[in-house]
């Protein structure tokens, strides 16, 4: 019998629901990885505040252990967003975005440069096609690094991409050892931003450059406001998120360790014609492509997960993950709507030689 391509298609689907989750943890470790994880983001803001921060290098661990396999599955291998043009695909506007870092960077044959919380590699591969410099991934996540290694395999680009297992407030690497250095809304996981600059800034070589996209709280940001203030907490309590800086305080760390400041800017204040960085997740026309990512493709994978749940094919818990990521996705929504929030506030800076 021949399947149809629709048919093919739900099978498809099926086959990546039922492989969730299944080979991060053990199958009983899944629910009680998601409690833990929810008992420090579920308390009162006072009250968690500093053990986000102490306790940063396990909550993110948790958090990408439960997160990546539905990541990969509802967004891609790039876990970012990105600016995006009228009638431009969701996948060329990631690769764009990932190509404006190598180019601002000048990378090239022969550099050596830090991917900071490199993922499954999805940006690292591109960024190394499309420059030929040697990029170095630095996660402190085993099973991304298991998937970040096959995948730049699986891309012929292994003799362009190395990998170091560390937490990159304390890269296992010399002092001035790499040509350049990028993070693409990585470092918002560290607990400090003069400590994750500053050791950004040691393993720089003299002149070199670092560039990134930041989250960030924009001047439309009202503290006093319960509203905006409930956003924000559903986004670092959706996303593992120590706090969220505003845009003055990621430049004051940056001058405070030593760096030039060469541009900053929000990048998701463009006046032209577009398609808002949030879009992804709200989705307003129907494409298969951009349907799981959206608040209804993201219902319609809960309510499968569900089932495949309560059949024991993915284990007990996922259905609980879903919603730690929801929370995040909404709040993501309600901030690009307000405009209180960036998740690609760029930043450009060289280490003085």
């Amino acid at each position: 019998m021949t399947l149809h391509s629709s048919e093919q298609r739900i099978v498809g689907v099926s086959s990546k629901l039922s492989n969730i989750l299944r080979n991060v943890l053990k199958r009983d470790a899944v629910a009680s990885t998601a409690r833990a994880y929810e008992h420090v983001y579920g308390r009162d803001e006072a009250g968690s505040f500093e053990q986000r921060k102490t306790e940063y290098k396990r909550l993110t661990n948790q958090y990408y252990d439960l997160a990546t396999d539905l990541y990969e599955y509802g967004w891609g291998r790039s876990f970012h967003f990105a600016p995006r043009a009228p009638n431009e695909s969701f996948p060329a506007s990631l690769a764009r975005h990932e190509q404006y870092l190598a180019d601002r960077l000048g990378l090239r044959p022969g550099m050596r440069v830090a991917d900071l919380g490199c993922g499954v590699a999805g940006p690292l591969c591109e960024i190394a096609r499309f420059s030929g410099a040697t990029i170095v991934g630095v996660n402190n996540n085993a099973y991304q690094l298991e998937r970040a290694r096959k995948l730049s395999e699986e891309a012929g680009l292994d003799h362009l991409a190395e990998f170091l297992k560390c937490d990159f407030m304390h890269m296992d690497a010399p002092d001035d050892s790499f040509d350049a250095a990028y993070a693409i809304e990585a470092t918002v996981h560290a607990p400090t931003k003069v400590g994750c600059y500053a050791e950004v800034f040691r393993v720089l070589k003299p002149g070199g450059c670092f560039a990134a996209y930041e989250y960030s709280l924009t001047s439309r940001f009202d503290p006093n406001n319960p509203r905006h203030r409930q956003i924000k907490s559903d986004v670092e309590s959706g996303g593992a998120l120590p706090d969220i800086p505003f845009a003055n305080q990621i430049d004051d760390a940056l001058r405070q360790v030593g760096f030039e400041l060469l541009e900053t800017r929000d990048l998701a204040e463009n006046p032209g014609p577009g398609i808002p960085w949030y879009h992804p997740l709200v989705g307003s026309r129907f494409s298969f492509a951009g349907f799981r990512s959206s608040q209804v493709g993201r219902m319609a994978t809960r309510g499968a997960l569900r089932l495949l749940e309560a059949l024991c094919v993915v284990p007990r818990g996922t259905v609980r993950v879903t919603g730690i990521l929801d929370l995040c996705a909404s709040g993501m929504v309600a901030s690009g709507r307000l405009g209180i929030f960036t998740p690609m506030y760029f930043l450009y800076a060289r280490k003085p030689r």
